[in-house]
């Protein structure tokens, strides 16, 4: 019998994620209630709450989904390229367009997302699960790429690129420009300027600045739980 409960419980929740997508869409982030939601899925309030106790979660839940996609969407060219450049530039460009539904709604939860104590800080410890995924992916980015690195930089790499795609998203949501044109173009410039600045990491002159460097973003990035 166990089996029946957890696909009804399933349909439920994608029900409740449907209904607030849509209204997110329609009306908002700030504008949506939890009541709304659970009128729009045809379910209790309490059941809403029993699912996804915030629309916090359900904006992590729709961070995950969006993470899914966007996997799905840069497979192709991490198949295909080796050269770290044209695979960081392909894995941003594909986030971007993933995303690109929600740009209208964006905005909303930028406030919330900046609070430390939401459970939508990209620092926080609920989203520890969704920042250890970016960061993965990255690491593949980096570890597929002929890219030759130091060890050391090799390894802090992936949360530094998960970093700048953080900066990324952010500028693309503030992106009034046609079909987000110039967010497109920030990636093409900036990815290719990374690459560089890693490139020059090999040099003997720049191993000092390279690890004040490192250190840096570990005590940027290491300051998330579970990180």
């Amino acid at each position: 019998m166990a089996a029946p409960a957890t696909s009804k419980g399933e349909a439920t929740r994608a029900a409740i994620f449907g209904a607030a997508l849509e209204l997110f869409r329609t009306h908002g982030y700030e504008a949506t209630t939890m009541r709304a939601i659970a009128e729009r899925a045809g379910v209790s309030l309490g059941s809403s709450y029993h699912y996804f106790p915030s629309k916090e979660h359900l904006i992590l839940a729709l961070y995950h989904h969006l993470h899914v996609l966007h996997r799905e969407a840069c497979a192709p060219v991490l198949a295909r390229e080796r050269s770290l450049a044209a695979r960081l530039r392909g894995v941003l460009r594909a986030i971007v367009m993933t995303c690109e539904p929600f740009h209208e709604v964006s905005g909303s939860p930028f406030s919330t997302v900046a609070d430390p104590r939401s459970p939508l800080n990209p620092f926080g410890a609920e989203s520890a699960a969704m920042r250890r995924e970016v960061i993965g992916l990255y690491a593949e980015v980096v570890r597929g790429s002929d890219a030759k690195l130091p060890a050391e930089v090799a390894a802090e790499l992936p949360r530094l690129l998960w970093l700048y795609q953080m900066g990324v998203l952010y500028f693309w949501i503030m992106d009034a420009s046609p079909g987000r044109l110039q967010t497109l173009e920030l990636i093409d410039e900036t990815a290719d300027l990374i690459v560089r600045l890693v490139g020059l990491a090999n040099l003997p002159l720049l191993r000092q600045s390279r690890r004040r460097a490192l250190a840096l973003v570990r005590a940027i990035a290491g300051n998330a739980p579970d990180n």
